[in-house]
């Protein structure tokens, strides 16, 4: 674990990033950024991030949501209301290379701090917005929210079980992924910093983030114009792709080509499925879903899930157990991958997913410790 500064720099080490914003997508990018090196100085307002009271549970008095969210950061309060507030926030832009912030259309510039004002006296600054609908068009400028979004970016229509009506991710999935867009943004931004000497104005919406995760769904509607619709744990295009019953507990079993499907059939006893017309070929096997789902139920009850995911991936075939949460980070391969961070304090949180050879993350700062400039 990457817990000692006197391992490697980070990726972006150098890079100041000062983050006003808060919730979720702007401080989660704001932590990634952290993670690989950056040094991320937050400014919370004088009350603190909403997000320090979305508990229980929590610690000291603040919620585990923020805990999740601002980790390698340091953290120092001011009231932009006022105009001391606001002067020192310009003090902290004059050494920024990124600004992170979320606030609802407007009010930077009726702060005096818009982004054409401080890339006039700031020219290499790279502004980071994240905001929900963008700031114009017809829904610009109002405030988005991550199941407001799931529901208007058809997110909602297509998750679900099939005879039930639509249902929202349950994990925060477009401002999370709105986070990650913020920071390829960023990263983008500063790459062709290095080139023009000139910062930009980065913009990641939730509304767009949203879209973007319709895949194959977008796609299909492209190409045949049939309104998508739920299917389930089941893949709209590919079968079997989707939880199926053992004798024992339900896998997840991700068949993608014929040569998968043969060996499935082969493992569970019945190698005659994987010849028989309607199931031979990829799209045959979709069209015929549900008989062939019922012929493989049948022909896996009398297996043990367990030894199956074993035999199954022994044999090329994608398969899983579906695990609960606290299984799913107590797995020896979890700890293999180094994706359980422990800090001093009794900070415990998600590692870094991205892996770098010579500039792996680094976790330095536990959430709430104190700063009031950047280091060094």
């Amino acid at each position: 674990m990457n817990t000692s500064d006197s391992r490697p720099q980070g990726a972006l080490a150098g890079i100041r990033v000062l983050d006003i914003s808060r919730i979720l997508g702007g401080p989660y990018c704001g932590q990634i950024l952290g993670d690989h090196g950056a040094d991320v100085l937050k400014v919370e307002p004088p009350q603190g991030d909403d997000t320090r009271t979305w508990g229980p549970p929590f610690k000291d008095g603040v919620a585990s949501y923020y805990h999740g969210l601002n980790r390698n950061k340091r953290s120092m309060h001011l009231d932009l209301g006022s105009t001391q507030g606001r002067e020192a926030l310009l003090a902290l832009v004059a050494e920024a290379d990124v600004l992170i912030e979320n606030f609802k259309t407007g009010t930077m510039e009726r702060w005096g701090m818009g982004y054409g004002e401080l890339s006039r006296r700031f020219p290499r600054l790279v502004w980071c917005r994240v905001t929900g609908f963008g700031s114009d068009g017809p829904l610009g400028a109002l405030p988005g929210y991550d199941a407001a979004v799931q529901a208007m970016a058809g997110i909602m229509s297509i998750n679900g079980e099939a005879e039930g009506g639509p249902l929202r991710v349950g994990l925060p999935v477009v401002d999370m992924v709105t986070g990650l867009n913020a920071v390829i943004g960023v990263l983008l931004a500063l790459q062709e910093r290095q080139r023009s000497g000139r910062g930009q104005f980065v913009e990641a919406a939730l509304y767009d983030s949203g879209l973007s995760l319709l895949h194959p769904h977008a796609a299909n509607w492209f190409l045949d114009g049939n309104s998508p619709r739920r299917t389930g744990n089941a893949h709209p295009n590919i079968y079997p792709y989707d939880t199926l019953a053992t004798g024992t507990q339900p896998l997840f079993i991700a068949v993608g080509n014929d040569r998968q499907f043969a060996s499935l059939c082969r493992c569970i006893g019945v190698p005659q499925l994987a010849s028989d017309a309607r199931y031979a070929r990829a799209g045959d096997r979709s069209v015929n879903r549900v008989a062939l789902k019922a012929a493989l139920e049948e022909a896996m009850q009398d297996f043990d899930g367990a030894a199956l995911v074993d035999t199954l991936m022994a044999a090329g075939v994608p398969a899983a157990p579906v695990l609960s949460v606290d299984a799913a980070l107590s797995h020896p391969h979890t700890a293999h991958r180094e994706m359980v961070v422990d800090l001093p304090g009794g900070y415990r949180g998600i590692g870094a997913p991205v892996k770098l050879s010579r500039t792996p993350a680094t976790y330095r700062h536990a959430p709430l410790t104190p700063g009031t400039s950047f280091e060094g």
